[in-house]
């Protein structure tokens, strides 16, 4: 059995925070965990705007709180996220995530393949495929 509690893994190396300031992520269960996802609490920082585009990894993501809205790069379709809202990027969908109503957003992801914890996007807002 795996407990882990919020607090023990932001106060270690699981926690990240993204080079332009935009979010951070503590991830609570990566592939050395053996599960076949990971898990992580992300919290995406009021007034930003972050591209993200997950080549290599499918995600689905929960807001626990917080609002803002996600605009996928393709179509240019903006969904509203507010607590209580999962989206899912089933087909490794370019988007733009925003933070925009003055407040952070918390949200619940969970990635498949599973990230090791290390990964950072890249320019084009891509995490390495796993190795």
């Amino acid at each position: 059995m795996i407990v882990r509690t919020l607090d023990e893994c932001r106060d270690s190396d699981r926690r990240v925070v993204a080079e332009n300031g935009n979010w951070e992520s503590v991830r609570m269960l990566l592939r050395d965990d053996n599960m076949g996802f990971s898990f992580h609490i992300t919290t995406i920082f009021a007034n930003t705007d972050t591209h993200i585009h997950y080549k290599n990894h499918l995600e689905s993501v929960y807001c626990v709180s917080g609002e803002g809205e996600i605009q996928t790069t393709a179509d240019g379709k903006t969904y509203e996220i507010k607590p209580g809202t999962l989206y899912v990027l089933d087909k490794h969908d370019e988007h733009q995530l925003r933070a925009n109503k003055g407040v952070d957003m918390v949200m619940a992801c969970v990635f498949n393949p599973p990230l090791t914890g290390m990964e950072v996007h890249d320019k084009d807002g891509v995490y390495p495929a796993a190795e």
